[in-house]
């Protein structure tokens, strides 16, 4: 299907945002965060390591360019370490695989009132753009990771008494920050959900009413969140969602169809789009795309970058017909399920690997809509 080459976001060829660290960059983190590394010398690294990865998605035909989120340990403490009040807490959700094996992490606590004392993916933004003609995207995590990962439990008593106070604290400091962002040019911003989709696992669902709360409140009161934030954004900034299952060195949280909360996320969600998981049989099939309406864009995830085995052209653009018959193909582009390296470590493949399932998107993408 023939289409006009569009100049805005979204494009129909897309990645999700981090890709994977150098071995020299690697290294720098572990220096510096021991000290055995000063500042200047760690920034020059880091910052050709971003280089070389704003000229890999160049290359690979991309037109959205990101840092690689190269200057964040993890895909969501760029911004939750950019804020002044929090401290880490364990999760009382874990990572798994495929052989059941688990792993922990720790999320963040509101120790007091959190606040935002300057930009927090301002200067990420800034050095793309200096660095490329094509479009910087903006990632960062949605407001509902900094509240569902202790199921409520998110924040002290004494600082905040009312949760009430805990959301309109934590929305007024992503409005900022789009504020700040659209300040300085940005046009395109993703806001990074995993909580959301995690409410389609039953086993999640359950573990949420083991303590006493409700999933559908749950994505009401994200829904909104999400909303309240976007409410004021400048009419020329897209603003998508990408909602995962969690990724970390190729393992997840949860598994299942977004059927659950997609009458209610994909309508009543104030963005421009969605990026969607479809890379396994965990993300179930894609009849919930007839509840996106017609005005939104869809991202197949159909590339996994949670493994190096690279997909099969002709196999992904079945999966596109196959989605076609539940949502406009016109509205539709393609994209990895998810960043390749959510945090230093990065997932079990090569950066030749994630340059080849790249460069598929690409390709895909032009057979698909030319």
């Amino acid at each position: 299907m023939a289409s006009t080459v569009k100049l805005d976001p979204p494009f129909r060829a897309e990645h999700i945002g981090s890709l994977l660290r150098p071995r020299e960059l690697k290294d720098a983190f572990a220096a510096h965060a021991q000290g055995r590394m000063g500042d200047g010398a760690f920034r020059e690294i880091l910052e050709r390591s971003i280089l070389d990865a704003i000229r890999l998605q160049e290359d690979a035909g991309l037109q959205t360019i990101t840092d690689g989120e190269f200057r964040r340990v993890a895909w969501s403490t760029g911004f939750i370490s950019g804020l002044d009040g929090l401290e880490s807490r364990p999760s009382l959700f874990e990572f798994h695989d495929a052989a059941g094996n688990l792993q922990r992490w720790d999320t963040c606590y509101a120790v007091r009132r959190i606040s935002r004392p300057r930009g927090i993916t301002t200067d990420e933004f800034e050095f793309v753009r200096r660095h490329t003609k094509r479009t910087p995207k903006v990632t960062m995590p949605t407001p509902s990771f900094l509240h569902f990962f202790r199921l409520g439990d998110c924040a002290d008593p004494k600082a905040y008494r009312d949760i009430d106070q805990f959301w309109d604290d934590l929305i007024a400091i992503y409005r900022e920050e789009i504020a700040a962002l659209a300040r300085i040019g940005a046009t395109y911003v993703q806001l990074d959900e995993v909580p959301i989709t995690m409410l389609c696992d039953e086993q999640v669902r359950e573990r949420i009413r083991s303590h006493g709360l409700d999933a559908d409140a749950l994505l009401s009161r994200y829904i909104d969140a999400v909303n309240r934030i976007v409410a004021d954004r400048p009419s020329g900034m897209t603003i998508g969602m990408h909602l995962c299952r969690g990724n970390l060195r190729g393992r997840w949280m949860a598994s299942g169809s977004y059927e659950a909360v997609a009458a209610r996320l994909f309508d009543g969600t104030n963005v421009d789009g969605f990026f969607l998981e479809y890379d396994s049989p965990r993300a179930g099939d894609f009849s919930p795309l007839r509840f996106v309406p017609k005005n939104k864009f869809v991202r197949l995830g159909l590339v996994s970058s949670k493994n190096a085995t690279l997909e099969s052209a002709d196999d992904l653009m079945r999966r596109i017909d196959e989605a076609s018959r539940y949502a406009p193909r016109e509205n539709m582009g393609i994209s990895p399920q998810c960043g390749f390296a959510s945090t230093v470590g990065g997932n079990p493949l090569t950066i030749d690997d994630e340059s080849a399932k790249l460069r598929l998107v690409v390709e895909v993408a032009r057979r698909a809509w030319g």
